[in-house]
């Protein structure tokens, strides 16, 4: 059924006039009546029919009329972008991939903020085990946060904020026992932090125009244990500025900046364009922006 004759036949059917149904709908008597002859054939009844200088439902239109009305009321909610969206009655799981850098400051200001509004959902954190491939494209993950590369060319993203990247240490290293300059910081043995194993990277070329090299004693794949080694050992990492302060001290460790002219990490959010509009989605990714600003107020990430 074309749903241009339901809205005709609404209209008729409140009206009890072809003339004032199409005045309803903005078009000619003649069209009307010509959309009224195709509903009688398709219905098998004359619906409306002549009494006097008017018209009158027939039995049968009388009991399709609060009908063809739901089906229209319904049909219009289908069709509203973000229609009778209610956070508190949405029952789905989210799934949102980033470093364990930035799910250690995020996960839990984002559970929380989720769980407020949205008790029945559910968020999976995954690590970038996928980064590079299609799982935005494919649906495994929903929301892809951090430095956003090798993405497919339909996806969306967002830039959220600008963060340099700053060295981390015990307490206790010795690069502490002078002002740190780039001679220093090259002399150290560093972690390289890499799921692929990759050693070279930004600074080594912000080095290299030094004419310095530093030595990447070792290659760890996440940041977690990057710090867990720095802890332990004379070995240097990375970090965010005032990443989770209060760990980083109970940790025994200290942070400084990079003494070296580098580009800041841009930290965006990306998902696929399919779930551009829908308020489920939309909601959840509002929620991730806010909870990677705030946590970047705070000094988590």
């Amino acid at each position: 059924m074309d749903l241009n004759l339901l809205r005709v036949l609404d209209a008729l059917l409140q009206e009890n006039s072809v003339t004032r149904a199409a005045e309803r709908l903005g078009t000619s008597p003649a069209a009307v009546s010509r959309t009224l002859a195709r509903l009688r054939r398709a219905v098998g009844d004359p619906l409306l029919v002549r009494a006097g200088q008017g018209m009158v439902p027939t039995p049968r239109a009388l009991e399709l009329r609060d009908e063809v009305r739901a089906l229209l009321r319904g049909c219009d909610n289908v069709l509203r972008p973000g229609a009778g969206f209610d956070a508190v009655h949405l029952q789905r799981t989210f799934t949102l991939q980033a470093t364990d850098l930035l799910l250690v400051g995020l996960a839990g200001p984002l559970t929380e903020r989720v769980h407020a509004e949205a008790p029945h959902v559910d968020v999976v954190f995954l690590p970038e085990s996928v980064e590079g491939g299609p799982a935005l494209r494919q649906g495994w993950v929903d929301v892809e946060l951090g430095s956003l590369g090798h993405l497919d060319p339909e996806i969306q993203t967002r830039a959220l904020a600008r963060m340099p990247l700053v060295g981390i240490a015990r307490a206790g290293h010795p690069l502490f026992d002078r002002p740190i300059d780039a001679r220093s910081f090259a002399a150290a043995d560093h972690i390289g932090i890499s799921r692929l194993g990759k050693r070279l990277g930004p600074i080594d070329s912000a080095l290299g125009e030094l004419g310095l090299r530093r030595r990447v004693a070792v290659v760890v794949p996440s940041h977690t244990s990057a710090m867990m080694l720095a802890r332990e050992t004379d070995l240097v990492a990375l970090t965010l500025p005032d990443w989770l302060p209060d760990t980083t001290a109970a940790l025994g460790l200290r942070t400084f900046p990079i003494p070296l002219d580098l580009s800041p990490l841009d930290l965006g959010m990306a998902w696929h364009p399919r779930n551009t509009g829908d308020p489920g989605h939309v909601w959840f990714r509002e929620h991730v922006a806010a909870s990677v600003l705030e946590s970047a107020r705070a000094g988590r990430v």
